[in-house]
């Protein structure tokens, strides 16, 4: 009857948070889809697929940045509140030093890339501007569990840079202003969070004396195995796009950036919920894992998943033309392809983000690793002689190698013992 109890109040708890965390991520969503949609209306193919390689190359640099230390941090921050200053010092100085640390990697990335010189540069000053990620501070909101500021402030970057394009409108330096937006709005994201963390600074009070096992959970050797994890998470999502860059045109670039941005906002309310699962998720005993892990939830999550895709699947040709425009009705026959991952995300997902929470990180890096290496050998065969077509069928082909691994790497777990996983069942 307890278990009964707590498993009720675990999943009538979720509407409300997801409702706080929500807030400021749709708002910064539908920033984000406007903008796309300007840029395609307004400058085209080429424009639009530099701007979404560009986002592509952040997003793969934000957990070289963190590389563990975000999700340790935050834990450390609800564990110890009146040690939180020194754990401030110490995350922020490992951040930091990563931060400068990935600007020669974006200088050679954008030297490699098969672009025109001036859209070299603006991808290397966007990912030089977008490394001062590093600065903010939302990971401490996150671990003092004020969701509602975590959220909203989602919405600074995506609000800044919507205004530069406006600004933009009719000119011909929209780039430079893209450039502008970017560093407005990390640098007002860092200042907001900093005050925030001023004043909770006095509420906490004077700090204790830094404990034995907040300076061991910060060694390198405990937070490399998390940020490997998610990097090489990160890197599965990413290396499609990034390899595009490298290995095509950017008309190909263009293409394949205008589905695959669909297909991510179509998943973005379902990573909400998988994001509020996470410390609820790390909470639970052996017995209440295995549940979570039941048939029943897993075929669920297939159902719901590949109903999301048949809507996406028939409704791709208006999707493309009212968002993006004809000219990306190109982008038709990828947006199909891709569609057919949504269901194997829908499970990806949830299995990396219950694996993580339960101490299986080290499984999670060598899925993570096999789909991507997968994945990478796929795009180098099939880039050169297929374009954009042979990224999206090499992305759904990816999924399922990732889902195998999840799946073969649960039924073998110890931290889902003494009972007998049926993961196989996905």
């Amino acid at each position: 009857m307890k278990s009964g109890a707590a498993k009720e109040s675990f999943f009538a708890q979720v509407p409300r948070n997801v409702l706080r965390l929500g807030s400021g991520e749709l708002l910064a969503r539908l920033f984000g889809v406007v903008s796309v949609i300007f840029l395609g209306h307004t400058y085209g193919v080429v424009i639009l697929g530099i701007y979404g390689l560009a986002q592509s190359f952040c997003q793969a640099l934000q957990p070289v940045i963190d590389f563990g230390m975000r999700h340790v941090g935050a834990r450390l921050i609800a564990q110890f509140p009146s040690s939180g200053s020194e754990i401030v010092r110490r995350v922020q100085r490992r951040r930091l030093g990563m931060a400068a640390g990935v600007v020669p990697f974006v200088l050679l990335y954008a030297a490699l890339s098969r672009l025109p010189l001036n859209m070299r540069v603006f991808l290397f000053l966007f990912a030089t501007t977008s490394s001062m990620y590093a600065l903010s501070l939302d990971w401490a909101a996150w671990g003092r569990e004020r969701l509602r500021l975590f959220g909203l402030a989602k919405t600074i970057l995506p609000g800044c840079l919507l205004i530069c394009l406006v600004i933009a409108t009719g000119g011909k330096h929209v780039l430079a202003w893209l450039l502008v937006g970017n560093l407005v709005g990390y640098s007002v994201q860092a200042i907001i969070f900093w005050i925030w963390w001023r004043s909770q600074r006095r509420a906490i009070g004077e700090q204790e004396q830094v404990e034995a096992n907040i300076v061991e959970a910060l060694q390198w050797g405990r937070t490399s195995i998390m940020g490997l994890a998610f990097l090489g998470t990160y890197a599965f999502a990413t290396i499609d796009m990034l390899m595009l860059g490298v290995m095509s045109g950017p008309e190909q670039v263009g293409l394949y950036s205008a589905a695959y941005r669909i297909l991510t906002q179509v998943l973005a309310t379902y990573y909400l919920l998988t994001n509020v699962l996470y410390p609820r998720l790390a909470r639970q005993t052996v017995a209440e894992r295995v549940g979570m892990l039941s048939p029943r939830i897993l075929l669920a999550l297939f159902a719901a998943g590949s109903a999301v895709a048949g809507l996406v699947a028939v409704s791709r040709e208006p999707m493309l033309a009212i968002l993006f425009g004809r000219a990306f009705l190109k982008s038709t026959p990828l947006l199909l392809v891709l569609a057919c991952a949504i269901p194997l995300d829908f499970l990806v997902t949830y299995l990396n983000s219950a694996y993580i929470a339960w101490s299986m990180e080290r499984k999670v890096l060598v899925c993570a690793v096999v789909a991507a290496v997968g994945n990478m050998a796929l795009n180098w065969y099939g880039i050169p002689r297929y374009g954009a077509m042979a990224a999206a069928v090499n992305t759904v082909i990816s999924y399922a190698i990732y889902l195998t691994s999840l799946a073969i790497a649960g039924s073998t777990a110890k931290e889902l013992r003494p009972e007998k996983l049926d993961v196989a069942a996905v």
